[in-house]
């Protein structure tokens, strides 16, 4: 009797753990957060993360949503203010109790509110971020698929100087954990050679007068400069270069990787080159797949899409994929079981297949490399 009786206990107390509800989970709903600049530096590329996102998660929930919960999406201005980033967090943590941080935007943001997601226990799902701490040390808590600024610079850079023949290297950088990564990559590229900086000259986030870094490289004589820079000030430094007859190899990371380059900078931005990791998708692009999903991007939104659209869209259907792998009892353990035995095929956008493991949390160490030609970002290696 009384061991029938401490049976039935067992089972409804195992019973009731099962029926526990998970934060952000329902049986209608899959609620997701994201942080995102709408109105500050980089308030174009943000609302263009955020457009890519909803386009992706429309689809999934026109389809019926996912083992039949529809997504909703919570998205945080952070204004590319690290303060910000953290009060938007804890709202979408504690006040909004969302499922995951998917896809926010900014190195020195997404560092911000790393320490908030590990307290709470909050997968943070493929930031666009380009900082080694996005996936390292090896957490649960973490899936990346954006190569390091660091790694990607520390690649490229030595190809560069050779086909160029580059050997007095400068560097302009922003001087915030972005710019910093991006140095000590190109640093740590120079020192395998055997060479160091010529110059280098920092510059505070927000910063639109670069005439005293421009005149410091040209009166060092620089042949290469590292631009550990983002859109504006990418275009902002170079057009100055051009105003003083400047005319070294600019390269930048992805992080100065976008159609608004060319569009804001013209004829002072031409030559540039850049890594990157998703193509830029043109309207014309020879990409059939990617021409077509550009189409209709620009019927949904009556804009071009851009390469932030395209990570937007990624990043939304690489989560929809480990949703779905997951099966119908979502939880973030199930998740995270899901991811760590999933293969992410190479998207249209030019991504190469993605893997993730226990202590595998980047799914792609890779780069590419395009430079800016007749006013658009051409791919110079697959």
């Amino acid at each position: 009797m009384l061991s029938g009786l401490l049976g039935g206990l067992v089972l409804a107390a195992g019973h009731a753990h099962a029926q526990q509800p998970v934060r952000g989970i329902t049986k209608d709903e899959i609620l997701i957060g994201s942080l995102q600049d709408l109105s500050g530096p980089a308030a174009g590329p943000g609302k263009e993360i955020r457009n890519g996102m909803q386009m992706r998660l429309d689809e999934a929930n026109a389809q019926g949503g996912i083992h039949g919960r529809k997504l909703r999406l919570v998205i945080e201005d952070h204004g590319y203010d690290p303060k910000r980033a953290v009060l938007g967090a804890q709202k979408l943590i504690d006040r909004d109790q969302v499922f995951m941080m998917v896809g926010q935007f900014g190195s020195a943001t997404m560092l911000a509110t790393l320490p908030l997601l590990e307290r709470a226990g909050m997968v943070n799902f493929f930031p666009l971020s380009s900082a080694r701490q996005a996936f390292e040390p090896a957490s649960p808590l973490k899936y990346a698929f954006h190569p390091a600024d660091y790694d990607q610079i520390r690649h490229a850079l030595p190809g560069l100087m050779q086909a160029r023949g580059l050997k007095r290297i400068c560097a302009i950088y922003q001087d915030d954990e972005l710019g910093l990564e991006i140095t000590r990559g190109a640093e740590a590229a120079l020192q395998a050679q055997g060479l160091q900086w010529t110059e280098k000259m920092g510059f505070k986030r927000g910063s639109t007068d670069f005439s005293s870094q421009v005149a410091r490289a040209k009166a060092a004589d620089c042949d290469g400069v590292v631009l550990a820079t983002v859109v504006r000030e990418t275009v902002g430094v170079m057009t100055e270069a051009r105003k003083l007859g400047f005319k070294p190899v600019f390269v930048g990371t992805s992080s100065a990787y976008s159609s608004a380059i060319p569009r804001l900078g013209g004829e002072a931005v031409e030559g540039l080159y850049a890594t990157m990791l998703v193509e830029e998708p043109y309207l014309d692009s020879p990409n059939g797949p990617l021409r077509e999903w550009a189409a209709r991007y620009k019927a949904r939104f009556s804009d071009d899409p851009t390469v932030f659209s395209g990570y937007g869209y990624f990043i939304l259907d690489s989560f929809v994929r480990g949703v779905q792998a997951a099966g119908p009892a979502l939880t973030p353990a199930s998740f995270g079981q899901a991811m760590d035995g999933l293969r992410i095929p190479p998207s249209l956008f030019g991504t190469p297949e993605m893997r993730f493991g226990p202590q595998r949390r980047l799914g792609n160490d890779v780069a590419r490399i395009s430079q800016i030609q007749g006013g658009r970002w051409v791919l110079l290696n697959n």
